[in-house]
């Protein structure tokens, strides 16, 4: 218990220009929500907006679950280099961090999930787990997940995710304008934001656990269906591997889907499955187990 205690002290922290950039990234979406909010119920929206930005979240959501998540972070399944690295960039245009710092801050939450070292712990609180650990937290990729920077893929959208950021932007007003950077980028970006902040903090809080785990995670249909899958955590905390997070035929898994066509046409292998027998023993176990 020392041990992890004296790992927890000496993790690095943000800096202040790292705390000013995440105040921003918070806010700046927020308020830019609040205001298209005004102009809807003023009727100052376009369906061309409302639909680029249901587009860009559906094409930036999943670069997160399937690409930074399931594909990156836990290697549930593979696939061929450009695929992986289109993935990554759809990941990175959600503006949640660079794919290496991404996935080493979620290693760093299996390992110490629900418990001291646990980057968005709830036991700190529902807002500590949604969005205040992103000001003080800062990733240790040379702890969790040293072998992130051996992948070229991986090294090569990490280097140059300014331009991924820069890019989320460019593309919404380049299609429709100043309303299209609105919706289609700041309230996306918000509703991206607010649905995966959801998996860390509702998901660890409000839900069902069909499954017993070292941490209190917890299945919810709407962040599930919001989230393209991720909401079934419980399941993923049983069975962290595995890249379909809905285990029965109601769980509705977006991500699952996509991997699931990948596989179907021989662009993705090595997908890893849970067997049926191993969720059975996995919802008898006693929580000493390992997870």
């Amino acid at each position: 218990m020392a041990q992890a205690k004296l790992q927890v002290e000496s993790a690095p922290s943000k800096s202040i220009g790292e705390k000013i950039a995440v105040l921003t990234v918070v806010v700046v979406p927020f308020i830019a929500t609040i205001y298209a909010i005004t102009l809807l119920w003023q009727r100052y929206v376009s369906w061309s907006d409302i639909a680029l930005m249901i587009i860009l979240y559906m094409i930036t959501g999943l670069g997160i679950t399937v690409g930074y998540h399931r594909l990156l972070t836990h290697r549930s399944f593979e696939t061929h280099k450009p695929i992986k690295g289109a993935f990554l960039i759809m990941g990175a245009m959600a503006l949640e961090g660079p794919p290496i710092t991404w996935a080493s801050t979620h290693i760093e939450h299996h390992a110490h999930s629900d418990q001291e070292g646990d980057p968005h712990s709830p036991m700190k609180g529902l807002w500590h787990s949604h969005v205040g650990w992103l000001f003080d937290h800062a990733a240790s990729p040379d702890k969790y997940g040293a072998w992130l920077t051996k992948d070229p893929v991986n090294v090569f959208v990490n280097k140059t995710w300014w331009v991924w950021v820069i890019l989320t932007f460019v593309l919404p007003f380049m299609i429709g304008g100043w309303t299209g950077l609105l919706w289609g980028g700041l309230v996306r970006i918000f509703l991206t934001h607010h649905i995966t902040w959801s998996v860390n903090s509702i998901c660890h809080i409000f839900g069902n656990r069909p499954y017993k785990t070292r941490d209190v995670s917890r299945n919810n249909w709407i962040v599930g269906l919001l989230a393209f899958g991720e909401g079934w955590h419980n399941n993923h905390h049983a069975f962290p591997r595995s890249a379909f997070h809905g285990l029965r035929w109601w769980q509705i898994d977006t991500s699952a889907y996509i991997i699931r066509a990948l596989e179907a046409t021989g662009l993705a292998w090595n997908v890893q499955r849970v067997k049926p027998e191993d969720q059975r023993k996995r919802s008898n176990l006693a929580l000493e187990m390992d997870v």
